[in-house]
C-alpha cells in the first residue's frame, strides 16, 4: 500500500494558533502523524508544551479581559457563528477529504459529520439569539432576575473520532456564550483541526478569542488542566482519563463536562421489526469504523429470534465494504492509528476464547497493511466476558441471548458504562418502561442514533460527567447570577436597635 491517494496541499507542518498567529513550540519540538492506510509519517506537528499552554491562556485571557468578544451582544456574535457555518459548509468537500486522510474514516462519512460541524455553529448561533433568562416577580414585593455572563478560557480537549465535527460541538456554544477558549485536539488527528484558524478568521472573530495548541495529552492537555486561569474543561475521551483530568481539576475546583466511555446495549425484543432492527445494529457499531462512543456494541437478542438474527447479522456484516478512506464505496475504512489497531486486534483474540466467531476476526481480504480490521461479530458472549464489558472501540461487536424483560434489563445494565441504549421493540408499554429502566444518559426506541441537538447529550456511571446539549450548553459555559429587587417596603429585620424583640418582624423566610 503506498500513499498515492494524499490530498492535494497538504501542509508541510502542523503549528500550533496563539493570539492570532501560528507559531512553533517554544522548545522547538514535533511529533508524527501518520495516515492510517500506510502507517506512513506524513507531517510533523508542533508539540505543545506547559510553556506553550501559558501562552496560549494568556492570550485567551487577554481577549476575554480586555476584548470586544465577550461584550458583544448575543445578535453580533450569533452573525459571526453563522459566517463560520457557512464558510465550513462551502468547504465540506475539502474537510472531508483531510479528515478522512487523517483518520481513516470512509469519505462519505467524513463528508456527513463536516456537515453536521456546520450546523452545530448555526444551531447555536441562533440558541443564543431565542435564549430568554428567568425572571420571577412578586408582586408589589419582589422582582427576581437572572443574569447570564461568560466565565472565561474554556479549556476544550477534543478526540480523535469525528475530531472536526466534536471539535465545532464544544467550540460552537463555548464561542456563542462569550468565552475564549484553548483547544487542545487529539495528536492521533490534528490535520483539520489546524483549519479553524483560517475559518474563524474569515468569519470576523476577534484575534486571541481562539487558541490551539497541538500535543500530548499528558503534555499540552496535563498543563491546560491543571491552568489556574482556565476554569472550564470539556473534555470528550475515554474514561480512565476522564478520572485523571477530573482529579487533577478538582484543586481548582473548575467546571467539568466529559463524555466518556461506552458499551451501549442494544436490545432486540422477538416482536420488533427485524429486518430494521438487523439494519441498525449493523449500522450501529460499524459506522464510523466502530469509533465511536455510542456505538452499540452488546446486541441483545431475545430467544425466540436469536439463531435467526445472528444468522442474518453475522451474513450481512461479512458483505459491509472495507476499503480505501477516500473510497466512496467504502463503508468501513481504516483504523487510527496502529496502537489503536493493536488494541483492537488484541480484543479479537480475547473474543475467540469468550465467544463463537460468526463474523470477521483478522483483516480483511486485500489489506496485508494498514489499520485494517474486518468487522467482526462474537455470538453466544458470556455477560462477564471481556469484550462483553470493556470498551473497545472497533468494528467489534458481542451478541448475547435473554429470555425475559428482567433478563434483557439486567444484560442491558451489567456494565460500569452508561451512555447510550436501543431498543428494538413493538409493544409500546414494554418500550417506554425498559427506558425508564435501563441506566442510560440517552435511549433511542426503535431509532438509530439519531440527535437532536436541542436535547441533552451525556452519560451515567463511568460515561460521564454533565450533559451538553441546547441550554444545557449553555449553563456549562456560563454563570448565573440572580439579581433581586425589592419592589415595596424593604424586608429588613434590624438588630442592634433599643426596639424590644417582640416588636421586630424576625420572620427571615430563607435564614441562610
Amino acid at each position: 500500500m503506498t500513499d498515492a491517494y494524499a490530498p492535494a496541499d497538504l501542509p508541510e507542518k502542523i503549528q500550533h494558533y496563539i493570539d492570532g498567529e501560528f507559531v512553533d513550540s517554544l522548545d522547538g519540538d514535533t511529533f508524527e502523524v501518520l495516515n492510517p492506510v500506510t502507517n506512513e509519517t506524513y507531517v510533523l506537528a508542533a508539540a505543545g508544551k506547559k510553556a506553550d499552554i501559558e501562552r496560549a491562556v494568556a492570550a485567551a485571557k487577554r481577549a476575554f479581559d480586555e476584548g470586544p468578544w465577550p461584550r458583544m451582544v448575543p445578535r453580533e456574535r450569533s452573525r459571526v457563528l453563522h459566517r463560520i457555518a457557512d464558510i465550513v459548509e462551502s468547504r465540506d468537500a475539502r474537510l472531508a477529504e483531510l479528515e478522512s486522510y487523517d483518520s481513516g474514516l470512509p469519505i462519505t462519512q467524513a463528508l456527513g459529520q463536516a456537515r453536521r460541524a456546520a450546523e452545530n455553529f448555526r444551531f447555536f448561533a441562533d440558541l443564543i439569539v431565542a435564549q430568554a433568562d428567568d425572571a420571577f416577580k412578586v408582586p408589589g414585593k419582589q422582582m427576581n432576575y437572572v443574569n447570564r455572563k461568560p466565565i472565561g478560557v474554556a479549556g476544550l480537549i477534543t478526540p480523535w473520532n469525528t475530531p472536526f465535527m466534536l471539535e465545532s460541538w464544544k467550540l460552537g456554544p463555548a464561542l456563542a456564550t462569550g468565552n475564549t477558549v484553548v483547544l487542545k485536539p487529539a495528536e492521533f488527528t490534528p490535520l483539520s483541526a489546524s483549519l479553524w484558524a483560517g475559518i474563524f478568521e474569515e468569519a470576523g472573530l476577534p484575534k486571541g478569542v481562539f487558541n490551539l495548541v497541538n500535543g500530548l495529552g499528558e503534555d499540552a492537555g496535563d498543563a491546560l488542566v491543571k491552568h489556574p486561569d482556565v476554569p472550564l474543561i470539556s473534555f470528550t475521551g475515554e474514561s480512565r482519563t476522564g478520572q485523571i483530568i477530573f482529579g487533577n481539576a478538582a484543586p481548582f475546583l473548575k467546571g467539568l463536562s466529559m463524555e466518556l466511555g461506552g458499551k451501549s446495549p442494544a436490545v432486540v425484543f422477538a416482536d420488533a421489526d427485524l429486518d430494521t432492527a438487523i439494519d441498525a445494529c449493523i449500522f450501529g457499531v460499524f459506522s464510523l469504523n466502530g469509533e465511536r462512543c455510542t456505538a452499540g456494541s452488546r446486541i441483545l437478542v431475545q430467544r425466540e429470534v436469536y439463531d435467526e438474527f445472528v444468522e442474518r447479522y453475522a451474513a450481512q456484516a461479512k458483505r459491509v465494504k472495507v476499503g480505501l478512506p477516500h473510497d466512496p464505496t467504502t463503508e468501513v475504512g481504516a483504523l487510527v492509528h496502529p496502537e489503536h489497531y493493536d488494541k483492537v486486534m488484541s480484543y479479537v483474540e480475547i473474543g475467540k476464547g469468550e465467544g463463537r466467531l460468526v463474523a470477521g476476526g483478522g483483516r480483511p481480504e486485500g489489506f496485508p497493511t494498514g489499520n485494517y480490521v474486518a468487522p467482526t461479530v462474537f455470538a453466544d458472549v458470556a455477560p462477564d466476558a471481556r469484550i462483553f464489558q470493556e470498551e473497545i472501540f472497533g468494528p467489534v461487536v458481542a451478541i448475547t441471548p435473554f429470555d425475559t424483560d428482567e433478563e434483557a434489563l439486567a444484560l442491558a445494565n451489567n456494565t460500569r458504562y452508561g451512555l447510550a441504549a436501543y431498543i428494538w421493540t413493538n409493544d409500546l408499554k414494554r418500550a417506554h418502561n425498559f427506558a425508564g429502566a435501563v441506566e442510560a444518559g440517552m435511549v433511542w426506541l426503535n431509532s438509530n442514533n439519531v440527535r437532536d441537538l436541542r436535547t441533552p447529550f451525556g452519560g451515567v456511571k463511568a460515561s460521564g460527567l454533565g450533559h451538553e446539549g441546547g441550554y444545557r450548553s449553555i449553563d456549562f459555559y456560563t454563570d448565573q447570577q440572580s439579581v433581586h429587587i425589592t419592589l415595596g417596603a424593604p424586608h429588613n429585620p434590624v438588630f442592634g436597635k433599643q426596639t424590644p424583640p417582640a416588636e421586630q418582624d424576625l420572620d427571615d423566610p430563607d435564614p441562610r
